[in-house]
């Protein structure tokens, strides 16, 4: 929520491990605005289940997050398939902190990934 650097890219290293960094734009830029409300992929609806909101969550997260981003590059009058797509970053770093992983551990590490 603060606008340190360091804490910024402590946040995206936490949720590269899992795959999510989508959610550090979609927290901050989405969910932060549109709090509770119908477009709102963050928040369950009420009454709404855990497994009815998961995955309306996970895939609505990723599209908005992709949407915010790609209205940010056009309103720079820019493409949106940069590596300055935070979006495109944070799946990098996943993909980067994945390959140390195997790469410091070996293939071996494989079923410890996966949990």
């Amino acid at each position: 929520h603060k606008k340190e650097n360091v804490e910024r890219w402590l946040s995206k290293i936490v949720l590269a491990q899992s795959a999510y960094g989508h959610f550090y734009i979609e927290h901050n830029r989405g969910h932060h605005v549109r709090v509770s409300t119908p477009e709102d992929p963050a928040s369950s609806r009420f009454g709404e289940t855990f497994y009815r909101f998961w995955p309306r969550s996970v895939v609505g997260g990723v599209r908005s997050a992709w949407h915010l981003e790609k209205a940010r590059f056009e309103r720079l009058g820019t493409t949106h398939w940069s590596i300055r797509n935070d979006v495109l970053n944070a799946w990098l770093m996943t993909l980067v902190l994945f390959a140390a992983v195997f790469a410091v551990f070996g293939i071996g590490i494989w079923p410890y990934v996966l949990i």
